[in-house]
């Protein structure tokens, strides 16, 4: 019998894994080499003088902190959101499903502004808190709002997806089988959905310790209070000192890194636990 070669609608992967990688280079790997490269130029006592200074390592906490916290409260919502878009018919259903988008869509400017005029002590929401004494704009918790704000759609956009692909029947299954509610989310719905929960977890985290437009407006911007990082390598740019912003860049560079290589290990080791 003769064995007819099955062509692919791409060329082979020799020609294809060099693109990649030269097109990965170019894009990702060549900037970040240029920063890692000009921050070890500054020798370790000028690099932990700024990257690791009392101030920087408050806006680091800030925006790593608020970033996972955002993370964490999308991810209950988000679920919640997506559950509801997937698995219920209603009136509006296209309209709420549109929305969510919206923090893709608008200038995080526009969004930083709608946050402030909000949560300000004079805002529709901030003057009821006010007398409850909550303070939203211009604190750490406003970061956070601004973050979750930014931050669902990729929480949604995830699980959505496979939450469609979950079929009722599997939770029928279930409760046939004698599984309480709880049982069946926990035990049935819950892994088959957590790496994509996983993964929004992450692009939302990730996207808010970068986050900068919405934030500067709705954080105040008061040093080891309310400044984030992003913010802090502006100010360092503003006073032409580039070796300090190239420093403050590169330890969030590591830690971001080493934050979303945690997420992807854990993804991993869920997904090969599902398997088995």
């Amino acid at each position: 019998m003769v064995r007819t070669k099955r062509r692919s609608a791409l060329p082979g992967f020799g020609l294809t894994m060099g693109m990649t990688i030269f097109w990965l280079g170019l894009v990702v790997l060549v900037p970040l080499s240029a920063l890692v490269i000009r921050a070890a130029g500054m020798g370790w006592d000028g690099f932990a003088e700024v990257g690791l200074s009392p101030r920087a390592l408050a806006a680091y906490r800030l925006s790593f902190g608020a970033a996972l916290a955002a993370a964490a409260i999308n991810a209950v919502f988000g679920l919640l959101i997506a559950w509801i878009l997937v698995r219920y018919e209603f009136p509006g259903k296209k309209l709420i499903d549109a929305a969510v988008d919206l923090p893709f869509a608008l200038p995080t400017a526009v969004a930083g502004i709608a946050l402030v005029s909000l949560y300000s002590e004079n805002g529709w929401v901030g003057s009821l808190l006010t007398p409850l004494g909550i303070k939203v704009a211009y604190t750490p918790l406003g970061v956070t709002i601004a973050l979750v704000f930014i931050g669902l759609p990729f929480i949604v956009r995830s699980v959505q997806p496979v939450l469609a692909d979950l079929g009722r029947d599997v939770e029928e299954a279930a409760a046939t089988l004698g599984a309480s509610r709880a049982q069946t989310f926990g035990r049935v719905i819950l892994p088959a959905i957590a790496p994509a929960l996983l993964t929004g977890f992450a692009l939302a985290f990730a996207r808010g310790v970068g986050e900068y437009g919405s934030i500067i407006f709705i954080a105040g911007n008061m040093p080891f209070k309310s400044e984030i990082a992003p913010l802090l390598i502006i100010t360092q740019l503003e006073q032409f000192d580039y070796n300090g912003a190239t420093a403050i860049a590169c330890v969030m560079l590591v830690l971001s890194f080493a934050m979303l290589l945690f997420v992807n290990l854990l993804q991993a080791w869920r997904a090969k636990r599902g398997a088995r």
